[in-house]
């Protein structure tokens, strides 16, 4: 037997080392260098390709030919929707059979739940096909995302392993959220070699793991969750992916920074990383892709939790607009118009500033990025003259929603002056525009798209970049064009 070599993985990087040490010299991160016993011999060497695949009928080493892309005919395999047509639209159509899928998630934001409905859409058939069929948004998606030969609508076999729950209280999860249905079979098991022969002898067309951090592999001396048992772990179930065809649904947990736990080198080997994003105290969740092989990375999902479990957001509106009373709309507080892939939001910036103790003053974000709030105060002192350096600054988009477009520039920039000057905005209006160092108001994408969908929730003023009149008029929306900081503060 072939003596076994020890190395060191990092665990953020995933580049590999032969002796341990306190900083890893290629992403210079400190005390991540973990014991890696790198296998001796290939398990999967005298393993047979699937038929089917012109060119590949032999073992590993007389497939490794090069193929032109006329003699591959299965390229454009056809997709399985979920029924869910917020997460079919995350993920570009449909799940792709062999694919590998990572969802992670802050605990107890809802993941289990969610996917125990997607493992209840898709075994359940023609009614969830048919509700997904009616939905608006599921034909809206993009072309692309719809380019594939046919969809598949029957009912899907799946396989749900739970790791970190007895099969008991999966039913007991499942009881409480309606799913029932005979093609959903539970696992309850953490050893991924009894996983692969349970496969192997159902054959799901979907398997589902909940969670990868509890999954081991008894050959290796780790314990679970650990840089060499996640690595191994995942590299045979995504390897039995593409050989046999199963779509496996990972569920990943996320560290205290808000990453996904484990080696970086997990993302980069499955073909879709999702997550599942949202405060806990609050009724929405997001469900927004990274990265995509199959489709496009910019489209986010909404779904409600409720006391039966997950619900769509199919068409959310102004859903993060507060509707104000007679009163009117209070000072600080900005609508502006959001894109999240093709789909239009409406999202309220809200600002508050209060006189602080000199040389102490404090600059408190949620929901847009922190560097570009400071940006945008230091050109409201600069271009504007307003003195903001002896206030504290508060920003927030309501609802719990994470705004990272420059588009929502002019809006955050209106409400800290309308904050300061404790002066609100005309009911009804909307900003939109990226703000420039010189104070310039510039263009941004999707202009016509963001003021038609404002338009039909009843706004009625927006103030938007200079653009020479080619944006028409809009259900009686008026336009103000500008081009500097200074003239939309004037106007409002």
């Amino acid at each position: 037997m072939a003596k076994q070599r020890t190395q060191f993985l990092c665990n953020n990087c995933g580049s590999v080392h032969p002796k341990w040490m306190g900083k890893c010299p290629d992403c210079g991160t400190w005390d991540s260098l973990e014991q890696y016993n790198a296998p001796t011999a290939d398990p999967h060497a005298d393993k047979r390709l699937p038929k089917g695949i012109v060119g590949q009928t032999g073992d590993v080493a007389t497939a490794a030919r090069p193929l032109t892309l006329s003699e591959i005919d299965d390229a454009d395999s056809p997709r399985r929707p979920t029924n869910i047509g917020e997460f079919d639209r995350v993920l570009g159509g449909g799940i792709v059979p062999g694919s590998a899928i990572l969802v992670g998630g802050e605990p107890g934001i809802g993941k289990s739940t969610l996917l125990l409905q997607v493992a209840q859409a898709l075994s359940g058939g023609g009614a969830h096909a048919d509700r997904a069929m009616q939905n608006a948004d599921l034909k809206a998606l993009e072309p692309p995302a719809r380019n594939v030969k046919s969809d598949i609508r029957t009912a899907a076999k799946v396989l749900y392993v739970t790791s970190e729950e007895s099969a008991r209280q999966t039913k007991l999860r499942a009881s409480r959220l309606g799913v029932a249905t005979d093609h959903l079979l539970v696992l309850a098991e953490t050893n991924v070699e009894r996983i692969i022969n349970q496969v192997h002898k159902v054959k799901p067309d979907v398997l589902v793991v909940d969670s990868i951090q509890m999954i081991y592999k008894p050959d290796l001396p780790a314990a679970p969750g650990s840089v060499t048992q996640l690595r191994s772990c995942c590299m045979d179930l995504v390897y039995l992916a593409k050989m046999s065809g199963t779509a496996i649904i990972f569920v990943g947990h996320v560290t205290k920074a808000g990453t996904l736990a484990g080696p970086k080198i997990i993302e980069h080997i499955v073909d879709t990383v999702v997550y599942f994003e949202g405060d806990r105290y609050h009724a929405h969740r997001v469900v927004r892709c990274v990265k995509n092989r199959f489709g496009s990375t910019q489209e986010v999902g909404l779904f409600e939790m409720t006391g039966e479990g997950l619900r769509e957001v199919t068409d959310p509106g102004n859903l993060f607009v507060e509707q104000y009373g007679p009163g009117g709309t209070p000072s600080g507080s900005v609508v502006t118009a959001c894109m999240q892939g093709s789909r239009t939001l409406l999202v309220e910036v809200q600002a508050l500033t209060a006189s602080s103790v000199i040389g102490a003053a404090k600059r408190k974000v949620s929901g847009v990025p922190g560097d570009r709030v400071a940006m945008i105060i230091a050109v409201l002192e600069k271009r504007a003259d307003m003195r903001l350096a002896a206030d504290d600054v508060f920003v927030n988009v309501a609802g719990g929603v994470k705004v990272v477009e420059p588009a929502a520039d002019l809006a955050i920039a209106l409400a800290i002056a309308s904050a300061h000057m404790n002066r609100p905005l005309p009911p009804g209006a909307l900003a939109i525009g990226e703000l420039g160092l010189g104070g310039e108001v510039r263009m941004v994408p999707q202009l016509e798209n963001r003021l038609r969908e404002a338009a039909r929730l009843g706004i009625t003023h927006a103030v938007i970049p200079a653009n020479g009149g080619s944006i028409p008029k809009l259900g009686g929306m008026a336009l103000h064009e500008v081009r500097r900081l200074g003239q939309a503060l004037a106007d409002l």
